[in-house]
């Protein structure tokens, strides 16, 4: 397990050109709430150390992780974002409907971000049981909602660094 007794969620300052400028969406499964609850905190938490205004971050909620794409995308559609951090969990159960559900959602979130060519990071926790939640949304494994988060943050400066001419380029 890759963060087994590792909480890499340091809060982390990323080099933005006019953070006040950006807007950032949230779109949060109301499924599992308590989790995602936690992990929208750590996200706003990353966003605010960040100097993203409060007013700039817009948060809108969907029935459930398999709905996360579409929400992303409403957003994303209607211009109203520089980037999506999408945010959800699922937990195993005894049938295959977990399998159906993260498949959808990790196919569907990464084809909202291509198609509109704007950054929808994943912040969808896909654990075993509760409690690996807990320790993934604030727990002994930190908070994956700040890591995704400055995900977000890092591929909005990414994009806007790649547009600027250089006079580097060898080609």
């Amino acid at each position: 397990m890759a963060t087994a007794k590792k909480n890499l969620s340091d809060l982390e300052l990323v080099k933005l050109n006019n953070p006040s400028k950006i807007k950032i969406g949230i779109v949060v499964s109301e499924w599992n709430k308590t989790i995602t609850e936690r992990l929208t905190k750590g996200a706003i938490e990353a966003l605010n150390e960040n100097k993203i205004p409060e007013e700039n971050i817009v948060i809108h909620k969907v029935p459930g992780t398999f709905e996360l794409p579409l929400g992303a995308q409403y957003l994303l559609e209607n211009n109203l974002v520089h980037g999506v951090i999408t945010i959800g969990c699922v937990i195993q159960g005894e049938t295959k409907h977990f399998d159906y559900v993260c498949q959808g959602a990790t196919n569907g979130i990464a084809q909202v971000g291509l198609r509109y060519n704007k950054p929808v990071t994943f912040c969808v926790l896909t654990d075993e049981n509760e409690q690996q939640s807990i320790d993934r949304s604030g727990g002994k494994h930190g908070n994956k909602g700040i890591e995704c988060a400055i995900s977000c943050l890092k591929m909005i400066h990414l994009k806007d660094e790649v547009k600027k001419p250089s006079s580097n380029i060898g080609f």
